[in-house]
């Protein structure tokens, strides 16, 4: 496995800046947000100057770019916020290719309107499923073009809730394309640590061969997000299952602070 962290992480909007610090701070890889290169996340265009600084950063730095983040709320209640995140989307995806990165990250949505991450009471109902999918499938036929990887998130909080839903909807597109990114912490949000091992196995063993990267963030057991290795994931046994199901991608973190990305990145290097 390969060691990251989220870009974004670090101040800057200079790539070579930010995958210094990337480098710095103990980390081979990154999951790099168009905001270090000076840009909205989800932008119109992306300058062909933006992707030679960024390409010459990753080979400068050595860092290299696990996954571009393309998440906007593919859930949301009003079709013209949909279809605007989608050409958005294909600006991602295409600057995704340009620059090599193999993964795009996205964001399986949610009814609230104002908050793509926030929960909706009606985010388990059929016509919100049926939503996301049909965006899914219009994604997925920009990603094939492209020759990238779609990755999909478990959350709590969105459409995909869990390593089930992941592979429910994976089965449903019939396409190689679409991946999964597995974050412990984002598979439960209230249990013991003997519970949140279980569920964190159970979703490993479900999702086994459709990870393209797994996340490492940590909970506290009152529900709040911590710091990977503050709270109560068990990252020995979660880094042990992954190997164990032939996961040999990258392990990226994210949720802290510049300041606690060197200690992190020890912490994580010696479960690898």
């Amino acid at each position: 496995m390969r060691l990251g962290i989220f870009a974004k992480t670090f101040a800057g909007t200079e790539p070579a800046a930010v995958l210094t610090a990337v480098k710095q701070a103990g980390y081979e890889t990154t999951q790099f947000n168009l905001a270090c290169a000076g840009l909205p996340s989800m932008p119109d265009v992306v300058p062909a100057g933006a992707v030679t600084s960024t390409r010459a950063a990753a080979q400068s730095t050595g860092v290299a770019l696990a996954a571009l983040s393309g998440t906007y709320n593919m859930a949301h209640p009003d079709k013209a916020v949909r279809d605007d995140g989608l050409r958005r989307l294909a600006v991602i995806i295409e600057t995704a290719a340009a620059l090599g990165v193999p993964l795009v990250t996205l964001c399986t949505g949610s009814r609230n309107a104002a908050d793509q991450w926030a929960y909706h009471p009606d985010n388990s109902t059929p016509a919100a499923w049926s939503d996301m999918a049909a965006e899914m499938e219009k994604a997925l036929a920009v990603a094939e073009d492209a020759g990238v990887d779609l990755g999909i998130e478990p959350e709590q909080a969105n459409i995909v809730t869990s390593a089930r839903d992941a592979t429910r909807l994976i089965a449903e597109m019939g396409s190689k394309h679409l991946k999964i990114v597995l974050d412990p912490a984002n598979l439960f949000e209230h249990a013991t640590p003997h519970e949140a091992r279980a569920i964190v196995a159970a979703a490993i063993d479900e999702a086994a061969g459709h990870i393209a990267m797994a996340h490492a963030k940590d909970r506290s057991g009152d529900g709040r997000f911590a710091t990977a290795g503050q709270g109560i994931v068990d990252f020995p046994h979660f880094v042990s299952r992954l190997k164990a199901a032939g996961f040999d991608g990258s392990l990226v973190t994210h949720g802290l602070s510049a300041d606690e990305a060197p200690g992190v990145a020890a912490f994580l290097r010696g479960l690898l």
